[in-house]
């Protein structure tokens, strides 16, 4: 089931057109596709993007509300603009408008209009990631969660309308392109089409510097596509990079969560893609503090994460959502939550330096996918190690670098000489 979203017939193009305009961005790499979206639209319409609500005739904030803490500073921005032509789009209007009303009286943005208005544009911008929105919703009955009330039923894009956008950030000059969805792995499932021959199709196509970089996939829908699918992740173009969020280590509490597979499954999947492609990176996702989480269940986890060793664990604390089916289930003190997951960040963050420090030293090819600040881009590897190079270059630069520094989430790099920016 979808929430419904607030109507205005598509009244907010109006207030924003031949104005100047201030965005903010909240949440996953989905809503910053809205936002890219948006923008291409509002340049269409003769509007101006500026980087300060000051500059500004209306605010827009794309909203996110996954947990908590997110939802509560939402709140506090929308207030902080309560005084402004305020728009507001995102999961949170789907699920929670009533609480937006009561700090502010905004006009509403359903995201599937900027995405209408966004087709009779279809411009893009290069020289920074490109994000492709492959699907919208997914399959999932997740018993913690708040989007898929929001965002509803898997929708997935169209193959041709996708590998247009990919070929359109690829000519713009994007080297990164990112695939995103709640459930990447769940596309076309709605169709009867998989996503392996999609991205076969899509790294095909593509030739240097541009490449792929796939985004969250839940492993329910990862399982029966599992061998075909890691297959297509050793082509040339698609990074050598998964993020397989895994939730817990336990697999009574992965019941409990309505995740769909076990612990055995999860590792099974790790084992296909790393026995294809010893190198891979791996990301996942971990809930503590989930209802009735035992000690033993979050060891579980510990453990879990001793034996998968992912180079990154985003680790959330489980918040109680409207609209879940947990909504009224007893919680956990936040102190027990906070010791949990200090107590997983730093049992992460030991596997990062056992996998990282050996690197130290090594050379790897690499491909400047962003200018992060004059002086300073952020390079990738074919497996997607972050690499900052403290030199001006091109996005889309490509060479061999030397890996110096290890800052545990990214390394920092010298380009090897000889190799022309």
């Amino acid at each position: 089931m979808t929430a419904p979203y607030p109507r205005n017939d598509g009244a907010w193009l109006d207030l924003v057109s031949g104005r100047r305009v201030y965005i903010e961005t909240y949440g996953c790499r989905y809503n910053f596709g809205d936002s890219a979206k948006l923008i291409e639209v509002l340049k269409h319409v003769g509007s101006t993007v500026v980087s300060s609500p000051e500059e500004a005739d209306a605010v827009v904030i794309n909203t996110c509300t996954v947990v908590g803490p997110t939802e509560r500073r939402m709140l506090r921005r929308l207030a902080r603009f309560r005084d402004h032509a305020l728009l507001v789009t995102g999961c949170m209007p789907a699920v929670q408008a009533e609480s937006i009303r009561k700090v502010c009286d905004p006009v509403f943005i359903d995201p599937a209009s900027i995405r209408e208005y966004y087709r009779q544009v279809n411009t893009v911008s290069g020289n920074e990631p490109g994000i492709v929105q492959v699907a919208e919703g997914c399959l999932g009955t997740c018993t913690y969660c708040i989007t898929r009330f929001a965002r509803g039923r898997l929708r997935s894009v169209p193959a041709l309308e996708i590998q247009s956008q990919i070929r359109a950030y690829a000519c713009s000059g994007s080297a990164e392109i990112q695939l995103t969805a709640q459930d990447v792995s769940a596309w076309g499932r709605d169709a009867g089409t998989r996503l392996p021959d999609l991205l076969r199709e899509a790294a095909g196509s593509l030739s240097k510097p541009s490449m792929l970089r796939v985004g969250m996939m839940n492993p329910a829908t990862v399982l029966d596509i599992l061998d075909d699918l890691a297959d297509v992740f050793t082509m040339d173009r698609i990074f050598r990079f998964i993020h397989l969020p895994v939730q817990s280590g336990s697999d009574t509490v992965l019941a409990r969560m309505e995740r769909h597979y076990s612990v055995a499954d999860y590792e099974e999947i790790v084992r296909v893609f790393r026995r294809k492609i010893p190198d891979i990176t791996l990301m996942t996702d971990m809930i503590v503090g989930f209802p009735q989480e035992t000690a033993d269940d979050f060891s579980e986890s510990l453990a879990l994460i001793d034996r998968i060793r992912p180079s990154k664990v985003n680790v959330t604390r489980y918040s109680r959502r409207p609209l879940t089916p947990l909504t009224h289930e007893k919680d956990f003190p936040d102190s027990v939550k906070k010791d949990r997951s200090r107590l997983m960040q730093v049992h992460a963050e030991r596997i990062y330096a056992a996998i990282n420090r050996p690197m130290v030293g090594s050379t790897l090819p690499f491909v400047v996918t962003e200018v992060i600040r004059p002086g300073s881009v952020m390079a990738r590897s074919p497996n997607y190690l972050g690499i900052v190079i403290n030199e001006d270059l091109p996005v889309g630069t490509e060479g061999t670098v030397r890996l110096k520094t290890d800052r545990h989430y990214f390394f920092l790099g010298e380009r090897i000489t000889g190799n022309p920016p």
